[in-house]
């Protein structure tokens, strides 16, 4: 069972939250929640493991 790595792990967080957040701009609710599905359907598919991808979806149901 692979471990879902829940440690920094990004060189620049702050630059890629401004970009998400740029992505963002202008959006109407609508088009964020599509541009939103897309990044998820694209990261997914680049994590590739299945098991990784239920546990995030478990955690990021637990939290928020």
């Amino acid at each position: 069972m692979t471990k879902l790595n829940l440690s920094a792990n990004l060189e620049n967080p702050d630059d890629f939250y401004a970009a998400l957040l740029a992505a963002h701009d202008g959006l109407t609710l609508e088009e964020t929640s599509a541009f939103n599905a897309r990044l998820i359907l694209i990261l997914a598919n680049h994590v590739g493991d299945q098991n990784i991808l239920e546990q995030s979806i478990k955690i990021a149901s637990q939290t928020g």
